[in-house]
């Protein structure tokens, strides 16, 4: 099965390197069948002041990117290069979301839950709240988050859908019930799931989403796109050895391509 790489960022969220030819050289030479670039989407719920330029690119960066991805189509015909966006979901601020997304035609939209009430839980600079917080507790907000993303109707796929495992933390509950509840809300709101090979890079170890929630995924019949979320060159198509053999043990003969927002099997 070949697998495509979604999640693809660049330097102008502030926290990735490499120019985006660079990213797109590597696919070549994976032989990948097609990529799209998925950055991170300006901070559209802080004012001018409070945006952080390393987690974000610019409303101004924002138009240079999709100018640049539409540059690099034209400089590479020999892949397919889609434009995604990797959205943040912030509960409250769906419009305003929507009015950013709505300016430019992006092929696909991910969207990602990085807060919880606030707190970056993914950031390293803020790993101290881990020490005070129920973890279990934690856990059931993060995937009910998820869940209201997903029914937003905002985003094609839910990207690294158990991020909330990232450092390490693991809850004394058993999480098939909150995995069986995401993955419906997933197929009853007709999104996919991205399949991340982040994880392996962190402390979690262990590639978005966990073989429960894939597996959940699987019976409700849930799409699933795949990404190396790619922060430098060298990580596009990180690992995706091994996301063929987790498809091939949960049953997944297909994963989605995209064109123009509309998503096909292989």
């Amino acid at each position: 099965m070949l697998l495509p790489d979604y999640h693809i960022h660049t330097a102008r969220c502030g926290h990735a390197k490499g120019a985006m030819w660079e990213y797109v050289e590597k696919a070549l030479a994976l032989r990948l069948p097609e990529i799209g670039f998925a950055d991170h989407i300006p901070m559209y719920w802080l004012n001018d002041q409070d945006r952080d330029p390393g987690i974000a690119m610019s409303f101004e960066g924002l138009a240079e990117y999709v100018a640049e991805v539409e540059k690099l189509r034209v400089v590479y015909p020999s892949i397919p290069i889609r434009l995604g966006i990797e959205a943040d979901y912030m509960p409250d601020f769906e419009m305003e979301l929507k009015k950013v997304l709505d300016q430019y035609s992006f092929d696909y939209v991910l969207g990602s839950v990085h807060y919880i009430d606030g707190w970056g839980f993914d950031n390293p600079a803020y790993l101290e709240k881990y020490k005070h917080i129920n973890i279990d507790e934690l856990y059931y907000q993060y995937f009910s988050l998820v869940q209201q993303a997903a029914r937003s109707g905002l985003f094609h796929v839910l990207s690294h859908p158990d991020l909330i495992k990232k450092f390490g933390y693991r809850p004394k509950a058993d999480l098939q019930e909150a995995y069986d509840k995401t993955a419906r809300a997933f197929a009853e709101a007709g999104v996919g799931m991205e399949i991340n090979t982040a994880g392996l890079r962190v402390p979690a170890k262990e590639i978005y989403p966990a073989l429960g929630l894939l597996q959940a995924c699987k019976n409700y019949a849930v799409p699933v796109t795949t990404g190396s979320d790619a922060h430098e060159p060298g990580q596009v198509g990180f690992a995706f050895d091994s996301v063929r053999c987790l498809l091939e043990e949960v049953g997944y003969t297909e994963v989605l391509y995209f064109n123009n927002l509309v998503s096909k099997g292989c």
